[in-house]
């Protein structure tokens, strides 16, 4: 939080909460930081809801509200305005494909909202693992070296995306959930297994398991380019 100044006096937050042990111990450490820091900001949960309906909030949406909610958080349920097929067609080529394109569309929700409502903060509960698993996705399947930051200023600087768990691993943010006994709310999505970034994660485990320290070295390294070492694609041939 100090090292990229993720929150600023008066800021209107919105913390994103999907059901998963991640986004709920964010919710719950964005409340207990407001208690003692010295700035006020106001914080409210959004959802974006794959089973609404007609007849309102789906089943697991009912049930985040009410976690949320003894939280002391306002939880607000977007309708989901894109549902994901359950096999890949022509425009949609893989399952990778698919998961891209919900995230993407759940995503500009979020925005759309955000700006509709006077938020200019949204809070993600992307870990230190998601961040390497980023990297990793985008190095051998985009073909760039990137990944996802701690702070991300968009539109100019008029939204700001922050993760504030950004240097927790996993593990670390599941035994905070265990000690404040956080039940998930299991994701209905039927591609969860069959995403690039379930391979990624593999990949990950197998490098952590050959080699001492590599996700310390890994984590690292994402803040340690060094750009006369790469190469310039201006005069080096492309990649087929």
């Amino acid at each position: 939080m100090h090292d990229y100044s993720m929150l600023t006096d008066g800021d209107r937050v919105l913390v994103a909460v999907s059901g998963g042990i991640d986004s709920f111990v964010l919710a719950w450490l964005l409340v207990e930081w407001r208690k003692k820091a010295p700035i006020h900001y106001d914080l409210a949960a959004v959802h974006v809801d794959m089973e609404a309906d007609a007849n309102g909030p789906g089943p697991m949406a009912q049930k985040l509200r009410r976690s949320i909610s003894a939280l002391g958080l306002p939880l607000h349920i977007l309708p989901a305005r894109w549902q994901p097929d359950l096999l890949p067609t022509e425009t949609t080529k893989t399952y990778h494909d698919l998961c891209f394109q919900c995230a993407r569309s759940r995503r500009t929700q979020m925005f759309v909202y955000a700006r509709e409502c006077g938020y200019h903060t949204i809070a993600l509960g992307h870990h230190r693992d998601d961040i390497i698993e980023t990297f990793l996705l985008n190095l051998t399947c985009a073909g760039n070296i990137s990944t996802m930051v701690p702070k991300q200023n968009l539109f100019s600087g008029r939204l700001t995306l922050i993760r504030p768990l950004a240097y927790l691993d996993k593990v670390e943010i599941e035994e905070v959930g265990r000690q404040l006994r956080v039940t998930p709310i299991r994701s209905l999505c039927p591609l969860r297994e069959q995403t690039k970034r379930r391979d990624m994660q593999h990949l990950a485990s197998l490098i952590y398991q050959q080699i001492p320290g590599a996700k310390e070295h890994i984590f690292a390294a994402l803040g340690n380019i060094r750009q006369q070492y790469l190469l310039n694609q201006s005069k080096e041939r492309h990649l087929p």
